[in-house]
């Protein structure tokens, strides 16, 4: 299957570039995979967001059909992470929009934004107002961290100025789905259930992983990793590859501390491996935008003649402050203490990974070009903070539908695990087109497949309270 052409040519009347201040600080990122490390488990999750988490709504405004509530609650990050967040971002922001007249049940489904989705006009226009005259379903709508109120005053747009920053707005996404997960649980609404578009479906998927109950989840648009999005996608063009590539030059820690923080590597990582062994050559092998997809390096050299060929995994949940350590050294800590050390863990290995450290001879590795190997690093820690296999899965996945364009080329599928293989017994659902078309012109088929999954979780669980 070829890519779409629109995909390409409206990529090209964007003229911003991704992460033009680099990688990040690099004391973030280590903040960021030692906090991963507790929230890809649900089971360690459990008990860091308090059920009694506050949120307040501070307006509401009557509507013919409904009301639309605005609220607001501290990011739970805040607390686990102190200053991880940029200030303008530490408050989150919502707007519930609930029918005056329900027709079955009180379903309410929370709708994570997609890249550029600032504010809530876009979501609230194309997804919540039809879905109140459809269905009579609720919608709550969240605010990504960096975007709309909580953008922060250096950052054009919507890029992105570090790549740190898409992992921290991923870690504070999943701890805000859980808080108002468990507040709308409260308010006696249900069923609950989470969607999102693009990279509001990646962040929904990411959020659902930690949810300890069955829950319908609708992902569209998104796939099983974004690595791919920022290394053989046509967003990948957009990328400051020269500032990522000066700083991972001048600045050893990066290939000498932060990558004995990734863990562990999944599949896809291996198999990108091995097609670079076998296909490299002198020029890079992103996306060729006149065509096909072409694979992207992922091999680096560690010390001792190691290679690490990928990696994979991210975030998870939160508590309020005052709750004891209030920081992940201390959370790390009190884990460590009740029995459950990571040191224990083998490093490269995971129950849902193969093995992913192959010896070699050192003499016979030859080091990439430096950017091959920004492309390579890109891909470790991508994949490191939001490959599905490296999060546990969902409760029920006969409750998930994904809808996915068959000629995507914002979301790569070639060469990664597919969302089927992570999630045994979930639904795709193909579009013809591509990314944007499907965008502008299939918003009704999200809906329907929103409905459809309700209404599964509706027969299967009719007691589930």
């Amino acid at each position: 299957m070829g890519v779409s052409r629109l995909d390409i040519f409206y990529r090209r009347l964007l003229l911003t570039k991704l992460f033009i201040g680099g990688w990040g600080k690099p004391e973030d990122l280590k903040r960021i995979f030692e906090f991963r490390k507790i929230i890809g488990d649900r089971e360690k999750c459990k008990s860091l967001v308090p059920e009694d988490y506050p949120v307040y709504i501070n307006k509401t405004e009557d509507h013919s059909d409904c009301q639309i509530h605005d609220g607001v609650f501290i990011s739970p990050l805040e607390h686990l992470v102190p200053g991880i967040l940029p200030k303008e971002a530490v408050k989150a922001r919502f707007q519930f929009i609930v029918p005056k007249r329900w027709q079955n049940n009180r379903p309410v489904c929370i709708h994570l934004a997609g890249t550029g989705d600032h504010f809530f006009w876009r979501r609230r226009t194309l997804m919540a107002r039809p879905m109140i005259k459809e269905a009579g379903m609720a919608s709550l709508l969240l605010e990504n961290p960096y975007y709309g109120y909580r953008k922060p005053k250096d950052q054009m747009r919507s890029s992105l100025k570090n790549v740190s920053d898409l992992f921290v707005m991923g870690g504070a996404l999943i701890l805000e789905s859980t808080v108002l997960l468990r507040w709308l649980h409260g308010e006696g609404y249900w069923p609950l259930g989470m969607t999102g578009i693009s990279m509001g479906g990646y962040m929904a998927s990411l959020a659902v992983t930690n949810w300890p109950k069955p829950i319908p989840l609708i992902p569209c648009l998104s796939w099983s990793t974004a690595s791919s999005v920022f290394t053989t996608g046509v967003l990948s063009k957009a990328v400051n590859w020269a500032e990522l590539e000066k700083q991972y030059a001048l600045n050893s820690v990066y290939e000498e501390e932060i990558i004995n923080l990734l863990d562990y590597c999944g599949a896809d990582s291996f198999k990108m491996g091995q097609d670079f062994g076998r296909n490299v050559d002198s020029k890079d092998r992103l996306l060729d935008l006149s065509g096909g997809d072409r694979v992207s390096v992922n091999t680096y050299t560690k010390a001792g003649g190691e290679t690490q060929v990928g990696q994979s995994l991210l975030f998870g949940e939160g508590h309020r402050e005052g709750m004891a350590g209030g920081n992940v050294d201390h959370l790390l800590s009190s884990l460590d203490n009740s029995g459950t050390n990571l040191d224990t863990i083998p490093r490269g290995l995971h129950a849902k990974s193969t093995l992913c450290w192959k010896k070699t001879d050192s003499a016979k590795c030859s080091r990439p070009s430096m950017h091959k190997e920004s492309i390579s690093f890109m891909k470790g820690v991508m994949d490191e903070c939001t490959h599905m296999a490296n999060f546990s899965v969902p409760v029920d996945t006969s409750l998930i539908i994904v809808v996915q364009a068959k000629e995507d080329a914002y979301i790569p599928r070639t060469g990664v695990l597919s969302l089927q293989e992570i999630w045994p017994g979930c639904e795709v659902r193909y579009l013809n087109g591509g990314h944007i078309s499907a965008y502008l012109f299939k918003q009704n088929f999200f809906r329907q497949a929103i409905y459809d999954a309700f209404k599964r979780f509706c027969l299967k669980y009719p007691g589930l309270h």
